[in-house]
C-alpha cells in the first residue's frame, strides 16, 4: 500500500482521462492520492475531487506563485473551505524566488548587468518589484501559516529558491505545526535543517534523475520515519517516463528506486511511508 503526497489532479492534463489514471493508481498499489490545491478556486477543484473519489483526499492553500492573485481576504475563503472533512492540511504555501519579476524588466544578458550605470532606473525599478514580490509571498505564506495552527491542521511547503528566508519564516511555528517539504531536492546539510526543526520531506520523481546526487544521498542519510513520497504529478515523471505525463501510479517507481537506494525491500518503504502519511495527515476515517 502506497500513499501519493502530492498530486495535482485538477490539472487540465488529466481533465480527459482521470478515472483511468486513478484505476491505474491502484493497480500499482496506490490506494490514496492528495490532491493539492494551488489558489482559491484551485483548492475548491481539490475538494470537488475528494468529495467525488473516495480515495482522493485534499489539501487546501495558495502557491507562492499565485500570491498575487490572492484577494485581501482570501483567509477566509480558506479557512470556509479547510474545515471540508475532506481536506486534510492547508498548501501548497512558501516561497518561490526562481523567476523574480526583476528578469522580466532587465535583460537577460550577463554583460548588461555588468554595464549598468550605479543606480540605472531600470535596476531600481527591479529591485523594488523583487522587494514587493517578496514580501507579498511571505505575507500570504505567514496568514496560511497562522491559519493552520487555528484550525490545528498541519502543512504542505513549496520551497524554490528561497531556502534561507523559508526557514526563518517557519522557525516560530516548530512545535505549534507540523510541515513537510515536498519536491525534496536538497542535500543531507539541508535535509538536517528541516529535521532540527521537527519537519518532514517528500521525494518524488527527482531521486531517479542521473543528476540528482544531493537528492540521492539524502534519500539515503534520512530517518525512516520522516519521509513520505509523492509524484507532484503531472509533472517530473520517473525514469523511465521521463518526459511524458506524470500520474499517481508512478509513486511505486519511485518507492522502489528509493528502496533500492536504501538497502530495504519496497513493501517496507511503503508501509513506512504510508504509517509516516497517515499520522501527518491524520486522514478522516470516512
Amino acid at each position: 500500500m502506497l500513499i501519493d503526497t502530492h498530486a495535482h489532479l485538477d490539472f487540465p492534463d488529466f481533465a480527459g482521462d482521470l478515472d483511468a489514471v486513478l484505476a491505474r493508481a491502484t493497480e500499482a498499489g496506490v490506494t490514496r492520492i492528495i490532491t493539492i490545491g494551488t489558489s482559491i478556486e484551485g483548492s475548491r477543484r481539490a475538494i470537488a475531487l475528494a468529495e467525488k473519489y473516495p480515495q482522493v483526499f485534499a489539501v487546501v492553500g495558495v502557491h507562492p506563485n499565485s500570491a498575487d492573485e490572492a484577494s485581501p481576504d482570501f483567509v477566509a475563503d480558506l479557512r470556509e473551505l479547510a474545515r471540508n472533512p475532506r481536506v486534510v492540511a492547508i498548501g501548497e504555501t512558501g516561497l518561490d524566488y526562481h523567476r523574480l519579476p526583476s528578469q522580466r524588466i532587465l535583460p537577460a544578458q550577463p554583460a548588461y548587468l555588468a554595464e549598468m550605470p550605479l543606480n540605472d532606473p531600470r535596476e531600481i525599478e527591479a529591485s523594488i518589484r523583487d522587494g514587493a514580490y517578496k514580501e507579498r509571498q511571505a505575507e500570504v505564506f505567514l496568514h496560511q501559516l497562522e491559519l493552520a495552527t487555528e484550525l490545528g491542521l498541519n502543512v504542505v511547503i513549496h520551497e524554490r529558491d528561497a531556502w534561507a528566508d523559508t526557514l526563518d519564516l517557519l522557525r516560530p511555528y516548530s512545535g505549534r505545526l507540523r510541515a513537510v517539504f515536498h519536491c525534496f531536492g536538497k542535500p543531507p546539510e539541508a535535509l538536517q535543517q528541516v529535521l532540527d526543526l521537527g519537519h518532514l520531506v517528500s521525494f518524488t520523481g527527482i531521486v531517479t534523475f542521473k543528476n540528482a546526487a544531493g537528492a540521492q544521498d539524502s534519500v539515503r542519510a534520512m530517518p525512516v520515519d520522516r519521509f513520505m513520497v509523492e509524484t507532484d504529478c503531472p509533472f517530473l515523471a520517473p525514469t523511465p517516463f521521463r518526459g511524458k505525463r506524470c500520474e499517481p501510479a508512478h509513486t511505486r517507481t519511485t518507492a522502489a528506486e528509493i528502496a533500492t537506494m536504501r538497502g530495504e525491500t519496497l513493501e517496507h518503504v511503503a508501509a513506512q511511508t504510508t504509517a509516516t502519511a497517515g499520522a501527518f495527515f491524520r486522514f478522516p476515517s470516512r
